[in-house]
């Protein structure tokens, strides 16, 4: 059984967001998000399609949708990085993941309201947690890293 520690199941946290032009405020959020999940834990990360992306923020991603996956599967904090689906649908990510915590960013307050409504009314035992905005850095946002390059392309 490779979800199971010492007879005890591992506790497994889903965590999401698009992560373009990845940065460390990224890497900062999931490391935080997995130390939710306690000791073991398991983090399953889902990466927004780039359809999605640019239906809620109006633009596409920089980077491509596999490659935004494939880097975020690459860090040792993630257990396992996957595209989200094209219709962007809560319900089906939780029955498919049964995650035991949500982590949500400091910037996803409309998606915490849609995953306490889901869980309510599904009367579901996931602990839903916000993870907070770490300590300001000059390029701790990707739209601060394409505000970076604006300036310095100008020069």
């Amino acid at each position: 059984m490779a979800n199971k520690t010492k007879g005890k199941k591992r506790k497994v946290v889903l965590a999401s967001g698009v992560f373009d032009l990845l940065h460390l405020g990224h890497v900062r959020f999931l490391e935080e998000a997995k130390k939710t999940g306690g000791p073991n834990a398991e983090l399953i990360v889902i990466v927004a399609r780039d359809s999605t992306v640019e239906k809620s923020k109006g633009d596409k991603p920089i980077v491509p949708e596999s490659q935004r996956c494939a880097l975020v599967n690459s860090l040792k904090v993630v257990d396992e990085a996957i595209l989200g689906y094209e219709n962007f649908d809560i319900g089906k990510v939780i029955e498919k993941i049964k995650p035991d915590v949500i982590a949500l960013g400091y910037d996803q307050a409309s998606m915490e309201q849609k995953v306490k409504n889901y869980v309510e009314k599904k009367g579901l035992k996931i602990n839903i947690v916000r993870i907070g905005k770490f300590e300001e850095d000059e390029l701790d946002s990707s739209s601060k890293i394409k505000q970076k390059i604006i300036e310095d392309f100008k020069r």
